[in-house]
């Protein structure tokens, strides 16, 4: 059967393929160029008459614009077009393929189980760990030796997080251990996640360039045994979840990553050793294309920076990637990626898996070495095995049935993705330079520059999620009209509202405040939760049938946001008959739902019969809405309403 099933098969290819050459179909005559020029015209014509530039142009949040379409002529001169995947400057990555290791991260709350977790989890799928050991825990080699018991090191990645003043301890064990066992040092990969300037952001501890230099070397040199263990981490993942914007979460990170370098450099580390031993963590958030290209253009400008320093080969006889003594091997960055906090909600928490496995797609795209899917439940609880499996699974489902890990660089040569690259790659380095100039990363932490500066853009993006202007599905629109939290409210001691904060008292500089973008959102729905009643919205639907049901859609979806029940309908004869209905519901918000045009007959009548009794709101803003307003008619909303300052609005109306 098999081999008539293949006779079959190519049969018909020849046969295709004979047709094919008959006919003689020949797509670059058949189907002429179409000029840029062409294009445009036909695009303006579509318009009728509206401006191009304000139409179509997307202006990003890093301040450059995005067009509609992208042609060959774009990426003319784009000196990232030539790179080749696993060659300087390596924007098509550091390596030929596109494989990477899937992380789960592990709690070390006792090492027994750590261990028989971290066991159990190599038959599904992980071939990476990050063991977050606790501070109570006393390190040993008795320790470590519990902690990875039947682990095969080599064949692995591992990673480990401990107190900044036990890194060097930990590291000596590690070395300690992986000799009493026998490991060829070279076959060993992994890290230990030592960023004592993630620690001032985080906590507000202050410390000097020359106190973290000491411990940084100290750190290095007890690694050195360890070739491919990466011991000094830049943790852009903080900057992420405190809502930067990609382009400034790079070019922090690159000037993170130069202040490491720069200071072991200064202490004596050989540069290529320096280079080696540090690695970046990023956030990897929902804006797709973005992410793509945030982690094509990390690679290329790591490269750029480290080869300024011009990092010798110290065996450049049998180093292939060595050229004129110097170590290319050396500019390759070592990237881990972990989907973001920011963009995580309580409410409609199975929405999370699809923003994650959008981000794992971008992450495993964009070529990073590592990944970490985050569960979905993350926001507002301790993870199950449940949450855990399926983010193992998403990562899973991307290698073994997409088939990600076998094509390096897929977006390469896209006009829009080399583009993108080059965009932000470019303010990256606009921000990198400014960083460098004013003194570098650490001075701009101590002066509190950076915090500001991260502040300003979460408030900004806060802003913009109250206004709609950045959507966080099931959450500032389109949310499950009666789905119930169950967590009566408090969640500030539950899953990652753990995290920091903002700057306690005792901090000696700011720190990063760590925010979820729904957060606000969710204060209102907790609060609806915790009412003595569940306010209820009647929509009174009545005149022109297509917009009556657009405004109830629109208003249903708005004030459904803070989670009030929502009473809809196909329509009423009178402005009367509506409001005798919503009285029946016993409804507390009455908005009215019709066209600009009828509004100046029906919403006087409505306001007439609701004054003192029902809230009255309008859906839409039309012409006479002065009018109306002069009438007493004061609640209106609309596309460029705030979302979320209306409904607290509404909340204090309604004593909630």
């Amino acid at each position: 059967m098999p081999n008539i099933l293949y006779f079959c098969r190519h049969f018909s290819e020849h046969i295709y393929i004979d047709i094919m050459s008959k006919n003689k179909l020949n797509l670059l005559v058949d189907f002429p160029e179409v000029t840029t020029e062409q294009w445009m015209e036909v695009v303006k014509a579509d318009l009728k008459g509206a401006d191009f530039d304000k139409k179509l142009l997307w202006k990003t949040n890093e301040g450059f614009n995005v067009k509609p379409f992208y042609r060959a002529e774009d990426i003319q001169g784009l000196t990232t077009t030539e790179a080749e995947p696993g060659k300087f400057p390596y924007v098509r990555g550091t390596k030929s393929d596109n494989n990477w290791f899937v992380r789960q991260d592990i709690v070390v709350k006792d090492v027994v189980a750590a261990n028989q977790k971290a066991v159990e989890l190599l038959e599904k799928g992980v071939n990476s760990f990050y063991f977050n050991i606790c501070k109570k825990e006393n390190l040993s080699l008795e320790f470590i030796t519990k902690l990875l018991d039947k682990i095969p090191a080599d064949k692995l990645e591992l990673n480990f997080k401990v107190c900044s003043t036990k890194t060097v301890e930990l590291v000596n064990l590690l070395v300690k251990y992986f000799d009493q066992k026998q490991y060829n040092a070279l076959e060993l990969h992994g890290s230990v996640n030592f960023d004592p300037i993630n620690s001032m952001l985080l906590r507000g501890k202050k410390y000097t360039v020359e106190e973290m230099s000491v411990v940084v070397e100290a750190t290095v040199a007890a690694s050195a045994k360890l070739p491919f263990y990466r011991v000094v981490g830049v943790n852009a993942i903080s900057l992420s979840n405190a809502g930067a914007y990609v382009a400034q979460e790079l070019g922090y990170a690159l000037a993170w990553g130069n202040q490491y370098l720069s200071m072991m450099v200064e202490k004596g580390v050989d540069t290529q050793m320096a280079a080696k031993k540090i690695k970046f963590n990023f956030g990897v958030g929902s804006n797709y294309f973005m992410e793509i290209a945030k982690f094509r253009a990390a690679k290329w400008l790591w490269a750029l920076i480290v080869k300024a320093y011009a990092p010798a080969c110290r065996r450049a006889d049998d180093c292939p990637e060595s050229v004129d003594g110097i170590c290319y091997c050396a500019m390759k960055i070592r990237m881990h990626a972990e989907t973001s906090s920011f963009n995580k909600t309580i409410f409609d928490p199975y929405v999370n898996m699809l923003r994650t496995q959008t981000e794992a797609m971008s992450a495993s795209l964009g070529g990073v070495n590592s990944m970490t899917v985050l569960p979905f439940d993350v926001p507002y609880k301790e993870s199950d095995e449940f949450s855990e499996r399926i983010a193992r699974n998403q990562q899973l489902l991307l290698k073994e049935e997409s088939n990600f890990d076998k094509i390096v660089d897929p977006g390469a040569g896209s006009y829009y993705i080399e583009n993108l690259t080059n965009e932000i790659g470019q303010q990256a380095w606009n921000l990198f330079l400014e960083i460098e100039e004013s003194g570098g990363f650490l001075a701009n932490v101590l002066s509190n520059k950076v915090q500001r500066d991260l502040k300003a853009t979460a408030e900004n993006r806060l802003k913009n999620i109250s206004s709609r202007r950045e959507v966080l599905l099931g959450t500032n629109q389109f949310p499950n009209f009666d789905e119930v939290s169950g967590l009566g409210g408090d969640i500030s001691n539950k899953g990652c509202a753990k995290k920091s904060k903002g700057c306690s008292k005792e901090s000696d500089i700011e720190t990063l405040k760590i925010v979820r973008g729904a957060e606000e959102f969710e204060k209102l729905r907790f609060a609806t939760e915790s009412a003595a009643s569940r306010p209820k919205v009647f929509m009174l639907t009545i005149g022109n049938l297509a917009m009556r049901l657009a405004r109830a859609q629109f208003s249903s979806n708005f004030f459904a946001c803070a989670g009030y029940e929502i009473i809809d309908n196909l329509g009423f004869a009178s402005v009367k008959e509506g409001v005798d209905a919503a009285r029946k519901a016993k409804a507390d918000i009455i908005v009215l739902c019709s066209s600009d045009d009828e509004y100046a007959e029906y919403a006087p009548q409505a306001y007439e019969l609701t004054k003192n009794q029902e809230i009255l709101v309008v859906a839409g803003a039309p012409a006479c809405m002065d009018e109306l307003k002069a009438q007493g008619i004061v609640h209106f909303i609309h596309v460029r309403t705030n979302v979320l300052e209306s409904l607290k609005g509404f909340n204090v109306l309604l004593n909630i």
